[in-house]
């Protein structure tokens, strides 16, 4: 008898998935390619199966055992400090839910790269974290066709009200790195951002502006540059900046701690001390901004608990509990030994 309902579930399957076919036109092994997710199916030939899937009311069944004690974790890079620090929340909590973290290095800083879509969908995890990225409609859709859940945390760009994402207060970072400076005296206040096309670039900058328009002191686009969120392009960002006496700010606000590892190296090929000739505030507070000589006054963003949220966040949703899709974690200003009240008269 069981033998008997489990032949007739199966046919009752496939005669679904043949009215699928029939009704968009489309043959039963592109109906079965969109339905498990496969990368090899058309964007258009995707949305029209999709829709009808739905229309028919038809439901995939997904294991709720396979793998469900497995969090994939997508870094575009996984070369700094920056990351580590992240992982490291990553995986504490995950131990809490007795759940292992797989990681995967791929793409750039924007989006991963296409082939990263395929190993998650063989892998079946709980769910998935994102450092930067934003996914496109197909990559959404494959997900959600398997019952994945993923996380932005840092999203590049504005993510969806539907959208997991945990992310820090920017903005309100960037203001307080910059009212510090100008709270020493500084007005000719550099700033090295991260990339433009970043959210969280434009926060600290928008962040920056605001402080100065606080204390009337007018934005000077020449004092800003753009870097890429790496210790080499602070370093090239930094030395432009500086190379002129006449024209150098007396302070640097850094988009990021990795940044100002390179501002400092960009003073000391200048023969500038810091914070004597220049002083320097980043963002982030990595483990090992309080090592720099001098220590490093940075904005703080609560890597690891921001982290931990997001592991939370695909926890909780699995389990059908309640969750706020969008979480955002207070920054506040480290004050160490880079900055100091601007002299009177310039040493320079």
């Amino acid at each position: 008898m069981p033998e008997r309902s489990a032949a007739k579930r199966t046919a009752s399957k496939a005669t679904q998935l043949a009215d699928i076919a029939r009704r968009t036109g489309y043959s039963l092994a592109t109906v079965s390619k969109v339905l498990n997710g496969r990368s090899d199916v058309s964007p258009a030939t995707r949305k029209v199966i999709d829709a009808a899937i739905k229309e028919s009311g038809y439901v995939k069944r997904v294991s709720t055992t396979k793998n469900r004690r497995l969090l994939e974790v997508v870094f575009q890079n996984f070369d700094n400090i920056w990351s580590l620090e992240v992982l490291r929340g990553l995986v504490t909590e995950a131990s809490a839910h007795e759940m292992s973290v797989i990681t995967t290095e791929s793409g750039d800083r924007s989006h991963p790269d296409s082939k990263w879509i395929d190993g998650v969908l063989r892998r079946q995890p709980l769910g998935v974290v994102l450092i930067f990225s934003n996914l496109t409609d197909s990559e959404k859709a494959r997900l959600q066709a398997c019952r994945i859940d993923y996380v932005t945390l840092d999203p590049s760009g504005d993510p969806s009200p539907d959208n997991l994402s945990v992310q820090a207060d920017n903005w309100t970072g960037g203001v307080i790195a910059t009212r510090h400076l100008l709270s020493l005296g500084h007005t000719r206040i550099g700033i090295i951002t991260g990339p433009n096309s970043m959210m969280c670039s434009k926060a600290r900058l928008d962040g920056y502006k605001a402080a100065l328009e606080e204390h009337d002191i007018p934005f000077d686009p020449r004092l800003v540059r753009e870097g890429d969120f790496s210790t080499a392009e602070g370093y090239r960002q930094a030395l432009a900046m500086l190379k002129r006496p006449d024209t150098r700010p007396t302070a640097i606000f850094a988009g990021n701690d990795l940044q100002a590892m390179g501002v400092y190296e960009a003073a000391r090929t200048l023969d500038l001390k810091i914070p004597e000739h220049l002083s320097v505030v980043g963002f982030d507070d990595v483990q090992t901004a309080a090592y720099m000589g001098p220590a490093l006054t940075t904005v703080r963003q609560p890597l690891q608990d921001m982290a931990a949220a997001a592991v939370r966040m695909v926890v909780d949703k699995s389990r059908g509990r309640t969750i706020q899709n969008r979480m955002i974690f207070p920054t506040n200003l480290i004050i160490r030994d880079s900055t100091r009240p601007l002299e009177v008269t310039e040493p320079h």
